[in-house]
């Protein structure tokens, strides 16, 4: 990509959208296109298509989404599976059509069989069940990954993929309901602190490992695979580290100043046991993350009062 390429980012006010317009703006790309939902529906193809013909963009990070947590997974399933392939069929259609040079379509660790062997190589793809409760919006980001690999294979284009692990930071979403497992639990520390409350209620046992990647080095990942990776198979993105939700929560308790307890509610389901990726491709083309979970962490609570003014 030269400074003066044409870039979209779909789905720029997301968390990693956001993260993928601060990293190109920093590396002094200044040609990019940014739209909203409400300026264009990605889930209309003939608005869709009316775009890519009029701006006719050079590249493509395709990282709208629907997204959420465990929650928002189970009970919005019909919305998780159809709006996530509307956006990723209209967007990768029309990049064929109207000639992108290349597009990066955003995946997810749960494309991965949910009792895959650990660390979960890229080889896992589609050789077992998948989690149940998230089954939807897996099945959307397995279609987007085929649809990448077929306009391949049959048209020549430059499609490529990532499956970035857990992610948090900026602009991630705060909202009980829908939210995933940091920015869940640092909203309920947070608020229950301030409100000087005895507990903090954690769903599940506590017991399932997690992979965590600051949503920072994921956009620097993005961006890397961009300018230096051309081929069919997609890349797993992670930090190669794993922490069990005990452990995240009794960080971000010691880290929020929370001295009340913490309660695990079963009632909840823990979702997969374990997930970790192994990111020794990625690693091998020269990428690694830099930002700890710890400097992470802290950084994300300097800006947690900001962020939770949006839900107030």
């Amino acid at each position: 990509m030269n400074k003066l390429a044409k870039i979209y980012v779909a789905g720029h006010r997301g968390m990693v959208g956001s993260a993928i317009v601060r990293k190109l703006t920093s590396e002094g790309f200044k040609n990019l296109l940014l739209k909203t939902s409400t300026e264009l529906d990605l889930r209309n193809q003939q608005e869709v298509v009316a775009f890519f013909a009029r701006e006719k963009p050079d590249f493509v990070f395709l990282a709208a989404a629907k997204v959420g947590g465990i929650l928002a997974n189970n009970t919005y399933r019909a919305d998780f599976l159809y709006d996530n392939l509307m956006i990723e069929t209209n967007i990768i259609k029309a990049a064929h059509q109207f000639n992108v040079k290349k597009l990066l379509f955003l995946g997810s660790s749960c494309i991965y069989p949910k009792m895959a062997k650990q660390p979960i190589t890229e080889n896992a793809f589609l050789s077992g069940l998948l989690e149940p409760t998230n089954e939807p919006y897996a099945i959307a980001k397995i279609a987007g990954i085929k649809l990448c690999e077929t306009f391949r294979e049959q048209y020549d284009c430059n499609f490529i993929a990532a499956m970035p692990t857990n992610l948090y930071g900026p602009n991630d979403n705060y909202n009980l309901h829908n939210s995933h497992i940091i920015p869940a639990l640092l909203r309920k520390f947070y608020e229950a602190n301030l409100a000087e409350n005895p507990e903090v209620e954690v769903w599940g046992d506590g017991s399932p490992l997690r992979e965590f990647l600051h949503v920072d080095d994921c956009a620097d990942a993005c961006v890397f695979l961009m300018q230096n990776y051309n081929e069919k198979q997609f890349l797993n993105v992670g930090s190669g580290e794993e922490k069990s939700i005990k452990e995240v929560a009794e960080t971000i308790k010691q880290k929020i100043g929370f001295n009340g307890n913490i309660v695990y509610n079963t009632d909840y389901p823990n979702g997969a046991p374990r997930k970790l990726m192994n990111v020794q491709k990625i690693h091998q083309l020269g990428w690694h993350h830099t930002i700890s979970f710890n400097k992470g962490i802290n950084s994300t609570i300097t800006i947690l009062e900001e962020e939770l003014s949006k839900f107030k």
